[in-house]
């Protein structure tokens, strides 16, 4: 693990339990703020990877997160997000993590270490050509991460990892590999710091992104949002007034009539249409307000 980058030293922090309160938070600062930089070098790629996961979504393909530990997590966690804002159903974008929901929130023992147990994971959710697998592993090596993208390979499924070391091992199982190189972390070898907030950052533009070119998204406003709660709700509301340039009670009446369908709700309005006609314009429109509303 020597050659590692992300197992290294950092030579700004070898005396971090000498430092003082401030100057400890501040070169963690100083630290972070190299992960965006390091990420704007990967644009063109990222790009390719997002052009690939809108396709196979509009195909009817999922998203498919695997890894290990923090990186497991995160592929978790960017999954259940998509719920609320963008109306995924949890089988749309999919995160599975080594050793199960039991690893969310303490180690599994080996788990990392099973090539075979991805394997099994991802036979369990019926993998198919149309999904997207995307292997993340800081390192670029782990076992559980390597046999995943091995298999959706097997199957011509569509394959990314990510790692934050280059020459990573992972990368020779993806059609899309992406290395990002942060560099040694301010805890040595604690990959939950600058390496988990780029596989954060990379996660966002990957499904965000993906979502505007489902048609989720209307300028910038979340136009799927999943009203879960009342702040959700809420916002639903403020999101139809901005759109169609209404007053508040105007606004829920439409989402009433809607059934709670924010989209159906906008184009009921710009197009004086009743909720089933609108509903159809929808679909009869990819689901896409702007081209619904022509």
């Amino acid at each position: 693990m020597n050659h590692l980058s992300t197992e290294k030293r950092n030579a700004s922090t070898q005396n971090l339990d000498e430092m003082s309160i401030q100057e400890a938070l501040a070169v963690m600062n100083k630290e972070d703020q190299k992960v965006a930089l390091c990420i704007e070098q990967l644009l063109p790629q990222l790009a390719e990877v997002v052009t690939i996961t809108t396709q196979q979504f509009n195909n009817g393909g999922r998203i498919i997160y695997i890894g290990a530990g923090t990186s497991g997590r995160l592929g978790v966690l960017d999954a259940a997000e998509c719920v609320p804002t963008f109306n995924t159903t949890p089988q749309e974008v999919v995160g599975i993590i080594a050793g199960g929901q039991e690893a969310m929130t303490k180690a599994v023992e080996g788990a990392e270490d099973s090539e075979i147990g991805a394997e099994n994971d991802l036979k369990n959710i019926n993998l198919s050509s149309l999904d997207v697998v995307i292997g993340i592993a800081a390192s670029g090596r782990t076992p559980y991460v390597k046999g995943g993208l091995k298999y959706a390979q097997s199957l011509n499924a569509r394959t990314v990892s990510i790692a934050c070391n280059t020459n990573a091992e992972i990368s020779n199982f993806a059609q899309y590999p992406i290395e990002v190189d942060v560099g040694p972390e301010v805890l040595t070898g604690s990959t939950r710091l600058k390496s988990g907030t780029a596989q954060k950052l990379i996660l966002n533009m990957i499904s965000t992104i993906t979502m505007v070119g489902a048609g989720k998204v209307y300028g910038n406003l979340m136009v799927d949002v999943k009203p879960t709660n009342n702040k959700l709700n809420e916002r639903a509301i403020i999101i139809i007034q901005e759109i169609c340039n209404i007053d508040a009670q105007l606004a829920q009446d439409l989402y009433d009539k809607a059934q709670q369908n924010l989209k159906v709700a906008v184009v009921m309005y710009l197009c004086d249409l009743d909720a089933n006609e609108a509903l159809n314009k929808l679909n009869n429109n990819n689901g896409i307000i702007k081209e619904a509303i022509k």
